[in-house]
């Protein structure tokens, strides 16, 4: 029997995500395992598997289309079942070759033993837009849900009904002609060129027109010019976490300064005659590692019943990436070498600026690492990014002024880390003694290596 394949929840409490590229051709033969499509969420790009072995009969999804986790995106073919036969039993039809991706939307495919909505009878043709009655269907905006009877199921995909609402077109009343009878982008295209040629806009007087402006910009009432740049969905994404983390977890900021004159003395030993050179941000991270077995209770998250203590230091390394930030995780900090660290982090890291890194990759891990000292920044402070407890932010290394011990005035080259810390799981007295384990790393760095 045909096999419905279903939009995958990739990343933990995901709404929706979007196929970025088919990697099987429709009627070719799939193995139980094979990655068929790549899968964009709000942080990478996935690799979703076949859970089982068949021949992809259609595709229903398009790429470069969204869809709600659990919406129909393929089916699959048994051996020796007909790619008709296979769509047949499935109750889905593969999207028209010639429609725009934005405009091909998923079939209707109905749930084992449910009631769907009733399909237009074999051999029927497509239903072409009809000219609209002589009242005006471009009346109050009204949604679909709204729209449509109680008893009747309206089959049109997110972008339809966006802009039918934008619009103002009651989509009960435009006929579709994707599967099932769904309406596509198309249905409405020449569902509201037929309004428009029934009830035409009035035309304005002729008046001198105003000064074009310039292409990619439009113009404002003030008379800037400006550019709007459509959110992507890691931006969307970064967007609703950070606020969400600023407004549900009660951050506190610890501030240290660190001499980092040894540790410099020491990377640049160990670099010597090594073509992968280690970076002061792998040095950083192995600190905030070995800190972490140094103050074991400081290694946990909030969940809603209990804190959760690690027993290894799963360490996020911030990454910035085309069009946002990632933070893919380094398992197990506190027990590689510096050697092993180092080459995780500049995999993940090149992995992260191709789009090829793995969403268990990105999820996990109780506190992260973030390092603008790169670009001159002396200090900031970081938001920290649920389901972790803490993140520090780290400075550029620059030559001051200190006062040593005896009362004397010198020079070394220090650097601040700020501690963003989740009051729910570290108290003030806890956050500060692991931050005194990490400064007491960096300033001792033979302690990094052990």
């Amino acid at each position: 029997m045909a096999v419905v394949v279903r939009m995958p929840e990739i990343a933990t409490g995901a709404a929706e995500a979007a196929i970025q590229s088919w990697l099987v051709e429709v009627g070719s033969p799939v193995r139980a395992g094979q990655a068929i499509v790549e899968i964009e969420t709000e942080k990478a790009v996935v690799e979703y598997e076949a859970e089982r072995a068949g021949v992809l009969a259609g595709i229903l999804l398009p790429a470069g289309d969204a869809a709600a986790v659990g919406v129909p995106i393929a089916v699959l073919a048994e051996e020796g079942e007909t790619v008709d036969a296979a769509l047949a039993a499935a109750g889905g039809a593969p999207a028209p070759a010639t429609a725009d991706p934005t405009d091909a939307d998923i079939a209707a495919v109905p749930e084992e033993g449910a009631e769907s909505a009733a399909a237009p009878s074999e051999g029927a043709p497509e239903a072409a837009p009809q000219a609209p009655a002589e009242t005006p269907a471009a009346s109050a905006p009204a949604s679909a849900a709204d729209a449509a009877p109680r008893d009747q199921r309206l089959f049109a995909s997110p972008l339809v009904r966006r802009l039918a609402h934008e619009r103002g077109i009651d989509l009960t009343d435009v006929p579709g002609s994707g599967p099932r009878g769904r309406i596509v982008r198309r249905d409405l295209e020449a569902w509201t060129q037929a309004l428009r040629e029934r009830h035409p806009e009035p035309r304005p007087q002729a008046s001198t027109p105003a000064p074009a402006a310039p292409a990619g910009t439009s113009p404002d009432p003030t008379g800037a010019q400006y550019e709007d740049v459509p959110h992507t969905g890691m931006r969307r994404a970064i967007a609703r976490r950070l606020t969400e983390s600023k407004a549900t977890v009660p951050h506190f900021y610890l501030q240290a300064d660190c001499r980092v004159d040894a540790l410099l003395a020491l990377r640049a030993q160990i670099n010597e005659g090594r073509e992968q050179r280690i970076s002061v941000n792998d040095l950083v991270v192995k600190a905030v590692a070995g800190a972490m077995r140094d103050v074991p209770e400081a290694n946990a998250i909030w969940t809603p019943d209990a804190t959760r203590r690690f027993a290894s230091a799963d360490i996020a390394v911030a990454v910035s990436v085309p069009g946002g930030l990632l933070t893919p995780v380094v398992r197990g900090a506190d027990r590689l070498s510096i050697g092993e660290l180092s080459a995780a982090v500049r995999d993940l890291a090149e992995r992260a600026r191709e789009g090829r890194l793995k969403q268990n990759e990105l999820e996990g891990g109780s506190f992260a690492v973030s390092n603008l000292g790169m670009y001159g920044t002396t200090s900031f402070a970081a938001i920290i990014n649920p389901p972790h407890a803490g993140i520090l932010a780290v400075g550029a290394a620059t030559r001051r002024p200190v006062v040593e011990s005896d009362g004397s005035l010198a020079s070394a080259t220090v650097m601040t880390v700020t501690l963003s810390a989740d009051h729910r799981v570290l108290d003030g007295a806890l956050a500060a003694q692991w931050l005194a384990a990490f400064v007491a790393r960096i300033e001792n760095p033979l302690q990094i290596l052990l």
